[in-house]
């Protein structure tokens, strides 16, 4: 389906106000009201009673891979090409509409299949995430699936409860630090600027490293 970039940006906040924000959104809320009206002709949108706009079951879908495009754009952007300024949103934008559908799950699997976005933000998973039997490099890998000796930078982190993503800042672990693993049994032990830390496994799953160097075979 050939959905314009103001139809996919209208997609987008309808996902995040509907499905994540569990809010209402209003033909009120858009600009584009030619591109709000193609998604109702075309049964991606309806207005509903209460005279606020929902996805269909047609437009859930699209909506989603909309959402998940621009998120992994935004750590396309923020790991690999080190975007850090406050236009990042702006430049995920554009780059999302040049995704192809499949050509983001090859991005996907490069980044290591991430959880969520710089923003911390979840990223919709695609079927490149349940199951991939064999898989490129990646460029961003948890902790846990280091070797000894490899190193990069934190990438990001995914701990959902506060007192985990607590301990890890404490021990300096934060988005840009250095980190080195160097030993995985029989727990994790890594460095981190001049510390070292011995962690668990799920510990070690929360750290996504941005790999810069080769590990030592």
């Amino acid at each position: 389906m050939n959905i314009d970039e103001h139809g996919e940006e209208i997609l987008e906040s309808l996902w995040i106000k509907t499905q994540e924000e569990k809010a209402g959104a209003s033909a009120a809320d858009f600009q584009a009201r030619k591109a709000l009206e193609q998604l109702i002709e075309d049964g991606l949108v309806v207005s509903g009673g209460d005279g606020l706009l929902y996805l269909t079951e047609k437009g859930l879908p699209e909506a989603r891979s909309v959402v998940r495009r621009h998120r992994l754009a935004e750590r396309l952007l923020y790991d690999v090409l080190g975007t850090r300024d406050k236009m990042m949103h702006d430049k995920a934008c554009k780059f999302e509409h040049l995704l192809d559908k499949g050509l983001d799950e090859n991005i996907c699997v490069l980044l290591g299949h991430p959880k969520v976005c710089p923003h911390n933000k979840p990223i919709p998973p695609g079927k490149c995430c349940q199951a991939a039997a064999s898989r490129p490099q990646k460029l961003v890998s948890p902790l846990s699936e280091l070797r000894p000796g490899q190193s990069g930078t934190v990438a990001y982190l995914y701990a959902p409860e506060a007192d985990k993503l607590q301990k890890l800042m404490a021990m300096g672990v934060l988005p840009g630090a250095p980190v080195k693993l160097i030993q995985s049994f029989p727990s994790y032990v890594f460095q981190a600027g001049m510390s070292q830390f011995a962690t668990d496994r799920e510990m070690s799953d929360a750290i996504y490293v941005r790999l810069t160097e080769d590990p030592v075979h």
